[in-house]
């Protein structure tokens, strides 16, 4: 029951999410070190092609930022790491509302059943 395409898709994007969160942790944790590259995780299109096919299976990806380079060789941008962040929470919030909503209709479903 829990691998239907949204019980997948929605673990799927879960897992891009939180690594997201970790990428931007690292990010901000790194502005002012000289020559880091900020990293972006890209998952989303991935992901809606996989679920278009009846899958729903998909693992984030991450790669530099195309972000323009600091004189120390550092492209950490904290404004564009901050609404990142902002976005990510927003989804997260979003995507754990629509797995608890899974579950509670299996488990009403369980109990009417039973």
């Amino acid at each position: 029951m829990f691998d239907s395409v949204t019980s997948v898709a929605l673990s799927s994007a879960l897992d891009g999410l939180a690594l997201r969160q970790r990428t931007i942790a690292n990010n901000i944790a790194n502005l002012n070190t000289p020559g880091y590259q900020a990293r972006r995780v890209a998952f989303e299109d991935a992901l809606a092609r996989s679920v278009a096919s009846g899958d729903g299976r998909v693992t984030a990806t991450t790669a530099e930022s195309l972000e323009p380079t600091q004189l120390n060789g550092n492209n950490v941008n904290l404004d564009t790491e901050t609404l990142s962040n902002i976005d990510t929470v927003l989804r997260y919030q979003f995507a754990t509302q629509a797995a608890g909503h899974e579950f509670t209709a299996v488990r009403t479903a369980m109990r009417t059943n039973g």
